[in-house]
């Protein structure tokens, strides 16, 4: 069964990942070591979640060769910009003790976010990331940011779920080959009922998996990566034991009418929002 998907420049991903998003820098490190125990071989942080340093060492006392790990980090709103971008990038490439970071992304859609990517370019031509994405950049930022760069966004990573499926923006990320990686592939951020989901605990029930593992197959079985994230490694288990089954197409379609926000629960656009960001962090 297919774990992995194949970005536009060939470089291979896989589909289930884990998420450092809120994990104390403290406990990083543990839950890290941990989730690579289970078997997750991708890991997302962030320049903004202050972990990297824990990802780093889980990575280097793992003793997992590196070609068969896929980081994940995010160039921060204070640090945009192109001399800015660049400097950061060289510290999360310490912080994680790697040599090259699998995929980089721009956290979010504000700031001096074409400086930042053409920093980006640059570390993608010179090796130190392999593909460069963007992630909460909403369909027309999107449109506009892309339009305008050389090398076109590879990922963008969104609040995605049964709930939240971004049917909105999908038709333009597939113009532009574009892969969507969903952060709160269980909910979160204003989003409570696929854990308790009757219609996901009845579809379970038939493969003998939770709402969990359902909500997470059905992502997967649409080409959409997913990152859960728990500080539990009981629960990281489980959440990883989705490729020994396929929904039917019947049940994907079922699961399709739980949407109920084509762009998420949180709107990067909104006024508010931007003005927190621009003067907290530009």
């Amino acid at each position: 069964m297919e774990r992995h998907i194949k970005l536009s420049n060939g470089v291979e991903m896989p589909l289930l990942g884990y998420g450092v998003f809120q994990v104390n820098p403290q406990e990083c490190e543990r839950c890290v070591t941990d989730a690579l125990s289970v078997g997750y071989r991708l890991i997302d942080t962030a320049q903004a979640y202050a972990n990297e340093e824990g990802v780093g060492e889980a990575v280097k006392k793992s003793g997992i060769k590196r070609d068969e790990l896929f980081i994940v980090t995010k160039v921060w709103i204070s640090n945009s910009g192109e001399e800015k971008a660049a400097k950061s990038i060289d510290e999360s490439l310490k912080k994680l003790q790697t040599d090259y970071i699998d995929l980089l992304l721009i956290h979010q859609a504000y700031g001096d976010v074409f400086g930042t990517w053409r920093a980006m370019e640059k570390a993608y031509k010179d090796g130190k990331v392999r593909a460069i994405g963007v992630s909460n950049f909403q369909e027309a930022r999107y449109f506009d940011f892309q339009h305008y760069v050389d090398v076109k966004p590879m990922v963008n990573q969104l609040q995605c779920n049964a709930m939240i499926q971004q049917r909105g923006i999908e038709p333009l990320l597939n113009e532009t080959n574009c892969r969507i990686m969903a952060w709160g592939p269980l909910g979160g951020q204003g989003v409570d009922g696929i854990i308790k989901s009757e219609l996901l605990g009845k579809i379970g029930a038939k493969y003998g998996k939770t709402a969990s593992q359902v909500a997470l197959r059905w992502l997967t079985q649409r080409g959409i990566v997913a990152i859960p994230k728990s500080t539990h490694k009981e629960r990281m288990i489980q959440n990883f034991n989705i490729f020994d089954f396929t929904l039917t197409a019947d049940e994907m379609a079922q699961i399709a009418t739980m949407n109920q926000h084509d762009t998420g629960t949180i709107n990067f656009a909104d006024m508010n929002f931007v003005k927190y960001l621009i003067e907290n962090y530009g």
